[in-house]
C-alpha cells in the first residue's frame, strides 16, 4: 500500500479532501464539537454542524477557522487528523504529500500555522497553494499560456479574487467578507428590522432559497421562525428576496469594488484577454442568485459561474497533484 497524494480544500465553512486517483473522498463542514470542561472532541464535521446553536451548556461547537485562517490550533489539528483518519489516508508504510489551499495575500506566520497543522497528521510533505490559483485550474482555465485569466473565488470566510497567467498570479486581492459575513448581515437585518433573533443555520438558509444580489432578479417569499426579541417567544415573520438583497448590498459592493480595483491594475493586454473570456466566479457565494447577473453588469465583462463552484477548489488540487511541477516549491 503506497501513500496517496492528497489534496485539501481546508476552507471556513467546510473541509474537502481529494484523493489521487478516487476523486473526492470527504466534504464535510469545518466543526468540531468539544466537552468544554474536558476539552475533549465529541463530534467532528457533519454531527458537529448539527449540535451548533444547539448544545447544552458544556458542549460547544467550534469553527476553528475563521476568515480561511487557522483561528484555534489545536482543535484545527484535531479536526484534519479525524478527517485523515477517516478516508484512511494513512496506510502503515507510508505517509502521505498533502496539498493545501490558502487564501492569497496571508501572512507567513498563517501559512507557517496551516502547514505546520498538515505534518501533524502524519504527512511526507506539505505543499501550499494559493486558493484562487486552484480555484481556476479546478474550473478547468488553462493558466499555463501567456494570457490572462480572471477568477472569483467567493467562499466561507475570505473572497479571493485574481488575475492569473503563465501558471502564475499577476495581481491578487483576499478581503474577509464572503459566505459568512452575508449570513451575519441577514442576521442582523432581521433583528434591527423585525426584532427577531435567528441562528446561522437558518440565515445560511434564507441566502440559499430566497436570497438574491440583484435588484428585481427573483421574487420569492419565506417563512422564518424565530425568537421575538420583545416578548422573547418564538415567533415567525415572511422575508422576501428584496429584503435579503437590501441586507447584503453594502457586502456584495465591497466584492465589487474590489474586483474592480483588481482590473484596474492589470496590464493592458491581460485585461483585453479577460474581456474576451469572461470572468469565472467559484465558490459556495456563487450559487447566490444573480451574483453572476451582478458582476457583469458592474464590470462590464462577461461572467459565468464555475460547473461545480462549490468543488472548485480541491478538483483543482487533485489537477496539481498531476502536475506537481506546477506547484511552487
Amino acid at each position: 500500500m503506497f501513500a496517496k497524494d492528497i489534496g485539501i480544500d481546508l476552507g471556513t465553512a467546510n473541509v474537502l479532501i481529494y484523493i489521487k486517483g478516487q476523486g473526492i473522498v470527504l466534504n464535510e463542514p469545518s466543526v468540531v464539537a468539544i466537552d468544554s470542561e474536558t476539552k475533549k472532541p465529541l463530534a467532528v464535521g457533519k454531527e458537529a454542524r448539527e449540535m451548533l446553536g444547539r448544545t447544552p451548556g458544556r458542549v460547544k461547537a467550534i469553527r476553528p477557522m475563521k476568515d480561511g485562517v487557522i483561528a484555534d490550533f489545536e482543535i484545527t489539528e484535531i479536526m484534519l487528523d479525524h478527517f485523515i483518519k477517516k478516508i484512511n489516508g494513512r496506510s502503515l508504510l507510508s505517509r502521505p504529500r498533502i496539498l493545501i489551499c490558502c487564501p492569497s495575500n496571508i501572512t507567513q506566520v498563517e501559512k507557517n500555522a496551516i502547514r505546520e497543522a498538515a505534518e501533524k497528521t502524519g504527512a511526507k510533505k506539505v505543499f501550499l497553494e494559493e486558493e484562487p490559483k486552484v480555484a481556476a485550474v479546478g474550473a478547468g482555465m488553462d493558466i499555463s499560456k501567456p494570457s490572462g485569466n480572471m477568477v472569483i473565488d467567493i467562499g466561507g470566510g475570505t473572497t479571493d479574487i485574481a488575475v492569473l497567467s503563465l501558471g502564475g498570479i499577476v495581481n491578487s486581492s483576499s478581503i474577509k467578507v464572503a459566505g459568512n459575513v452575508f449570513d451575519n448581515d441577514i442576521m442582523k437585518y432581521i433583528k434591527d428590522k423585525y426584532k427577531l433573533l435567528i441562528g446561522d443555520c437558518t440565515a445560511e438558509e434564507i441566502k440559499m432559497t430566497v436570497g438574491t444580489v440583484f435588484p428585481e432578479h427573483k421574487k420569492e417569499k419565506m417563512e422564518v421562525r424565530g425568537r421575538d426579541l420583545v416578548t422573547g417567544l418564538p415567533h415567525t415573520v415572511t422575508i422576501t428576496s428584496e429584503e435579503v438583497e437590501e441586507a447584503l448590498k453594502e457586502s456584495v459592493y465591497i466584492i465589487v469594488h474590489t474586483a474592480k480595483n483588481v482590473l484596474e491594475q492589470t496590464p493592458p493586454e491581460l485585461a483585453a484577454d479577460i474581456i474576451d473570456k469572461g470572468i469565472i466566479i467559484t465558490g459556495g457565494g456563487a450559487l447566490i442568485d444573480g451574483f453572476d447577473a451582478l458582476l457583469s453588469h458592474e464590470l462590464k465583462v462577461p461572467v459565468f459561474i464555475a460547473e461545480s463552484p462549490l468543488t472548485c477548489v480541491v478538483e483543482g488540487t487533485g489537477v496539481l497533484l498531476d502536475n506537481i511541477h506546477l506547484i511552487d516549491h
